[in-house]
């Protein structure tokens, strides 16, 4: 199955608020491993990057302003991500914006399989953090690239922990404990004992029978 590693960042929280796309990252799985191929784009949102998005990705306005637009790269965009299943993090935020930038050049919304791995998280951990950050922890996967959120990297980092978080199995931290006195047991009906037994000569019986008549009669008689 080939499926698609797929993340954003925009100028802001909301589309209701007039928000834009600044950056669209994707990566191609095929039955989990990762392919040679990728989809990566700055975009020109055509509006300022507020001022609580740019401390989350960093990117200026005079940076994204030299960056092509989105109608630019939405066919080649549609093209990698056609008949393919989306995986993403969080996805309601990710096709919202996704959605109105398709919409607002008159383009059909986003219609095919989307997997939410942070629906996958919640349910797999309930009550703990499900945050991609929190996730690579869990799972001992390097986020030190990660100083701010930038598309490709967080598609890279969300592909390692979506194959774990299919695994059903989860992380544990391997601790040197004793054993307890039920597995002694276990290991002691199991133990097969390997010495050589040896057994006593005639003589070896006879000496041993008139040592012990002697042991007897001095002990007793005397």
């Amino acid at each position: 199955m080939i499926e698609i590693i797929l993340d954003t960042e925009t100028t802001g929280l909301s589309v209701t608020q007039g928000h834009r796309i600044v950056e669209i990252g994707c990566i191609e799985l095929n039955d989990l491993m990762p392919t040679k191929r990728s989809f990566h784009y700055y975009i020109n949102p055509e509006r300022k990057v507020s001022d609580e998005a740019f401390k989350v990705h960093g990117y200026s306005d005079e940076f994204l302003s030299k960056q092509k637009k989105f109608d630019e790269i939405v066919e080649e965009f549609l093209d990698f991500i056609k008949n393919k299943r989306l995986v993403i993090h969080n996805a309601e935020f990710d096709l919202s914006h996704l959605n109105n930038e398709l919409t607002l050049i008159g383009k059909n919304k986003i219609d095919q399989d989307v997997v939410d791995t942070l629906k996958l998280a919640r349910e797999k951990f309930p009550g703990s953090d499900a945050s991609l950050d929190a996730l690579c922890k869990k799972y001992n996967i390097d986020n030190s690239k990660r100083e701010k959120h930038t598309a490709i990297i967080d598609c890279e980092l969300l592909s390692k922990v979506y194959i774990n978080l299919l695994d059903q199995k989860e992380p544990k931290l391997e601790l040197n404990t004793d054993r307890d006195f039920k597995d002694e047991k276990e290991d002691l009906a199991n133990y097969k004992y390997s010495k050589k037994i040896i057994k006593p000569t005639d003589l070896e019986l006879k000496l041993h029978k008139d040592f012990l008549k002697k042991e007897i009669k001095k002990n007793y008689f005397n």
